[in-house]
């Protein structure tokens, strides 16, 4: 058949500009020249079938012009190809939609995304006709000139050649979307890179007859960059497998999805690449031997940044099923999964591969190729069980959630803690919704006292479900702050290490009750006692600053005699800055005095007793401050040193800490002869973490109890 010359060719049967919009634009940007590209392999492939000694070359210019920021701005793309070119059967090939009849399974889809990218894609091909050469021109566009006559091609001429060569030119001119910078910045390096990446397998198994392949740069048509692809460049396959994927179908009852006696063997071919090249570990399908990108498939064997011997892993997938199930719009596979058959069991009449299976079997399979990656998996549930020991997370947590090997702590801490609120949003729902049908119940009716039997019932086992929830969390956390507590105790932290000064007590202080705050109910003063976080209080103020409900606590009405004793032998008393104070009500106050771990709380028995006085003498009458409760806290304390500074204190046998039933605080100046009362603990750090501990882990033991083990008295 010849194309008459200045003539737009219309496809028998096909409405064009419905193709334009049915096949949509890839969302990779370089697929038009990858598009090209394979063409040209394919036409070098095909003349290598007719001549054994002969040998390929493609040649890639890319054309730029450079702005005065030194960027460059796309003017055009060429590709070229010593292969067969364009006859009469290729052409027709070319413009006939959806044809199957080559033998590389293309289906006519490519030149449309020639159309999407570029206003215009020339074609400059030479090819030989029974026994002469010729030269064919034509073009390809959507626009309105060729659409309006229901084409794309406009075939310009084919005349003889002088030329006794075969081969095509292809030209990409007018970018029609000049956001894709991926063009602008396109060179020869990165585009040797790209091509790398996207042919690997190609490349691969074709290693030792490859087309010489040269890619160059021209900016103001100078030549700036010159790159090719060899040999030397093509990585070796590092190991290979087989795998037998079995055919799914609905089951009879159309219920469930089983698997058939027929299944599709897969080949993997796994590239062990430095990480510099390869970026992550990948797994990806292939189809004709090119990389599929818009096709996602999970690796679940291996996190994508895992590094074994400074390398990253690429996994790739090709079948004869996969070729076959090429879209028109090249790389898009249709291959359901699970999913589909959930939302409708009637999707499908036949037996299909299920993505699901093919990646549980593919991942499997890499598992077995690398004991690495077995060590590495041992090691992400071993990272997990921490996890949930941590937060107290369900021992079932991967069935409640689906876990990826790539999610990090905070990934799957994410996905439980927002299934807890679907789940708490349910429970608060039932819970209402039994409220909302109490308020409906009838006093009179005859089933009025088994209908109110069946709510109190729903609500006994919605509210149990809600506190073991919010408790879990709550427990939680403090199994962290004590952690916490036990590595600066037993200086772990880094910044303990580093050189600096010293400051573990800074540490445990912040860490019990941020200093200079005054929200004990933000604080872990749980720590040192329970009640503590309930009271009013402030950490780290000078005491000439702190105030009580919106008021100073020292009084402004000093006398002389006061003033001279607050600064006498220069002391400067009331710019004291006690630990902690709290206030729990009218007349009592607790003052908490921490030491640091290395420093013999011996030496400071009577810093307590200070602050008491101070506070009990020059504090606002309507405080009415008599009784008060101190806590010195160290943990270098020897029992027997602190009776020698006071033996007033005595040991508490079983408990480890000293106390001091009541001490007096002096009443002086306008409190003379009204006297007040402290009592003080000295208690070591340990022994706080200790008990906080103990307490602690019985709310863990009731929690992960399991919910059918009886009752125990322990």
């Amino acid at each position: 058949m010849k194309f008459e010359n200045n003539t737009y060719i219309s496809g028998d049967g096909v409405y064009y500009e419905g193709v334009i919009r049915d096949v949509k634009r890839s969302k990779i940007s370089l697929q038009p020249v990858y598009e090209a590209f394979t063409n040209s392999l394919e036409a070098i492939r095909i003349k290598e079938n007719q001549n054994i000694d002969f040998k390929g070359k493609i040649e890639i210019k890319i054309y730029s012009t450079q702005n005065t920021d030194q960027s460059y701005t796309f003017s055009k793309l060429q590709i070229s190809d010593n292969g067969v070119g364009f006859d009469d059967k290729e052409f027709k090939r070319f413009n006939t939609y959806k044809d199957f009849t080559k033998g590389f399974k293309n289906l006519g889809s490519g030149r449309i995304q020639f159309t999407h990218y570029f206003d215009t894609t020339k074609i400059k091909s030479k090819y030989q006709d029974n026994g002469s050469f010729r030269e064919r021109e034509f073009f390809v566009s959507k626009n309105e000139n060729y659409l309006k006559r229901n084409s794309i091609t406009f075939h310009k001429s084919d005349i003889e050649s002088s030329e006794k060569s075969t081969g095509t030119i292809l030209t990409f001119e007018g970018l029609l979307d000049q956001t894709r910078n991926i063009y602008h910045t396109l060179n020869d390096s990165t585009l040797k890179d790209a091509l790398l990446k996207r042919y690997i397998q190609y490349f691969c198994l074709n290693k030792e007859s490859l087309p010489e392949i040269i890619i160059e740069h021209f900016v103001f048509n100078d030549k700036e960059g010159k790159s090719t692809i060899s040999k030397s460049d093509i990585p070796k396959i590092d190991k290979s497998d087989n795998v037998q994927v079995h055919y799914s179908k609905i089951s009879d009852d159309a219920k469930s999805i089983i698997e058939t006696e027929n299944f599709e063997t897969f080949t993997i071919n796994s590239y062990k690449l430095d990480k510099s090249f390869l970026k992550h570990n990948d797994l990806k399908l292939t189809s004709k031997h090119e990389v599929i990108e818009n096709f996602e498939i999970d690796l679940l064997s291996l996190s994508k940044n895992e590094v074994i011997d400074n390398s990253h892993f690429l996994f790739l997938v090709s079948s004869d099923y996969l070729d076959d199930k090429d879209t028109n719009e090249r790389g898009e596979l249709d291959i359901p999964n699970n999913d589909i058959f959930s939302n409708d069991p009637n999707i499908f009449n036949e037996e299909v591969i299920i993505l699901d299976l093919l990646e549980n079997k593919i991942n499997s399979s890499i598992n077995h190729l690398y004991p690495q990656i077995e060590k590495i998996q041992e090691k992400h549930q071993l990272d997990l069980k921490n996890l949930k020991e941590m937060f107290l997370l369900p021992e079932d947590l991967d069935c409640e959630i689906e876990i990826s090997i790539n999610d990090s702590d905070k990934k799957i801490l994410e996905k439980f803690y927002t299934a807890e609120a679907k789940k708490k949003a349910e429970l608060d729902s039932n819970l209402k919704d039994s409220i909302e049908r109490l308020n409906h119940l009838d006093t009179t009716s005859d089933d009025f006292s088994n209908s109110l039997d069946e709510e109190i019932e729903r609500i006994t086992r919605v509210i149990p479900q809600q506190n073991k929830a919010e408790l879990t969390h709550y427990v939680a956390r403090r199994k962290l702050v004590l952690e916490l507590f036990s590595l600066i105790l037993n200086r772990k932290l880094s910044v303990q290490n580093d050189g600096s000064r010293n400051k573990d007590e800074a540490l445990l202080h912040n860490l019990i009750f941020q200093q200079n705050t005054t929200t004990p109910e933000k604080s872990d003063l749980w720590i040192i006692n329970e009640d503590f976080i309930y009271f009013q209080g402030l950490s780290e103020f000078q005491l000439s600053e702190i105030k009580f409900k919106g008021e100073n606590i020292i009084r402004e009405d000093l006398t002389e005699e006061e003033k001279q004793f607050i600064n006498s032998i220069g002391e400067k008393r009331l710019d004291k800055r006690p630990d902690i104070l709290l206030f729990p009500q009218e007349e009592k106050c607790i003052i908490i005095e921490f030491k640091n771990p290395n420093v013999s709380v011996s030496a400071h028995l009577n810093q307590i007793n200070s602050y008491a006085t101070l506070l009990r003498n020059f504090s606002i009458p309507k405080m009415k401050l008599t009784t008060f409760y101190g806590y010195l806290i160290g943990e270098k304390i020897e029992p027997n040193d602190v009776r020698t500074y006071d033996a007033d204190f005595k040991n508490a046998y079983n408990f480890d800490y000293l106390f001091r039933p009541s001490k007096t605080i002096a009443g002086m100046f306008k409190n003379e002869g009204k006297d007040g009362t402290l009592y003080t603990e000295v208690v070591k750090y340990s022994t706080l973490l200790e008990r906080a501990k103990n307490r602690n882990n019985v709310f863990i033991k009731k929690l992960t109890k399991g919910e059918n083990e009886p009752p125990t008295i322990e």
